[in-house]
C-alpha cells in the first residue's frame, strides 16, 4: 500500500466525484489533504468528515489569487507535496453551433487552470527538490470525440503539457504524469449512457477504479517515472471500433 505519511496534497475540484475520491485516497493514505472547489458545502463537509489532516478552500482554479490562497494552505500543513489538477468541466455542440462562449469556458477550466496550478506550486516544490504533479486528462486526451471540442482540446493540451513539464522541472527532482480515466460513472457524467461505450472490459468505471493510479503516481512506487500517459479507460482505446 502506498504510503504518503508527511506528505501533503492539493487537490483541485476535490469536493465530489473523482477529485472527492482521490481526496480519501490520498487521506487514507497517511497525507494531509487540501481540498480546493468551487462547491463549498461539499467541500466543507468532506473535510469535515475527515478530519485531522483535511482542509477545505473555496478554490477558482482559473484565478491566480485563488490558487495562491490553496497553495498557502497547503504550506501551512507542510508544503506541497503531490498537486491532484483534477478540475474540469465538459460541454457539447457541432462545430457550427459550437460557440466562443462555449470554448473559451472549457479551454479556461481545464487546461489554463492546470497551467495555473502549476505555475503555483512549482516554487514551493523547486524549494523542497521533490514533489509529484498528476494532471488529469482523460480518453479524450488520446482520440476525437465529435461534439467534445473544446474538452478534446483541452485534454490533449493538459497531455502535452504534462510532457514540456516533466522535462523541464525533471532536474528539480519535480514528477509530472497525466493520468487518463475512461468513462467513470460521477455527478458530471451520470445523464450519458454508459451501454453506449464500447469498453472491453464490459462496464464503466467508479472513482475507486481510478485512484490506484493517483497513489501510484504519488508514492515512492513511481519514483522514476515522470512524463507519462497512464491510461484507465477499460480498455476502450484499445482497439478500433466497429459498427
Amino acid at each position: 500500500m502506498t504510503q504518503l505519511d508527511g506528505r501533503v496534497a492539493l487537490v483541485s475540484g476535490g469536493a465530489r466525484g473523482l477529485g472527492a475520491a482521490y481526496v480519501r485516497a490520498l487521506h487514507g493514505c497517511g497525507a494531509s489533504v487540501v481540498i480546493g472547489d468551487l462547491l463549498d458545502e461539499e467541500g466543507t463537509a468532506l473535510a469535515d468528515e475527515l478530519g485531522e489532516r483535511a482542509r477545505f478552500v473555496h478554490l477558482d482554479v482559473t484565478s491566480e489569487s485563488s490558487w495562491a490562497v490553496a497553495v498557502e494552505a497547503a504550506v501551512g500543513l507542510g508544503g506541497v507535496d503531490v498537486l491532484v489538477n483534477n478540475a474540469g468541466i465538459a460541454n457539447t455542440g457541432r462545430i457550427e453551433r459550437y460557440d466562443r462562449e462555449k470554448w473559451d469556458a472549457v479551454i479556461a477550466v481545464n487546461l489554463t487552470g492546470t497551467y495555473l496550478g502549476v505555475r503555483a506550486v512549482v516554487p514551493v516544490m523547486k524549494a523542497a527538490r521533490k514533489g509529484s504533479i498528476i494532471n488529469i486528462s482523460s480518453v479524450e486526451g488520446m482520440r476525437g470525440d465529435a461534439g467534445l471540442h473544446g474538452y478534446v482540446a483541452s485534454k490533449f493540451g493538459v497531455r502535452g503539457l504534462t510532457k514540456s513539464l516533466a522535462v523541464e522541472l525533471g532536474a528539480d527532482g519535480i514528477r509530472v504524469n497525466s493520468v487518463h480515466p475512461g468513462f467513470v460513472l460521477t455527478p458530471m457524467t451520470e445523464r450519458l449512457d454508459a451501454t453506449l461505450q464500447r469498453i472491453p472490459l464490459g462496464r464503466h468505471a467508479v472513482p475507486d477504479d481510478v485512484v490506484g493510479a493517483v497513489l501510484f503516481l504519488a508514492g515512492d512506487e513511481s519514483a522514476y517515472v515522470t512524463g507519462i500517459e497512464l491510461v484507465v479507460d477499460g480498455g476502450m482505446i484499445a482497439g478500433v471500433p466497429h459498427a
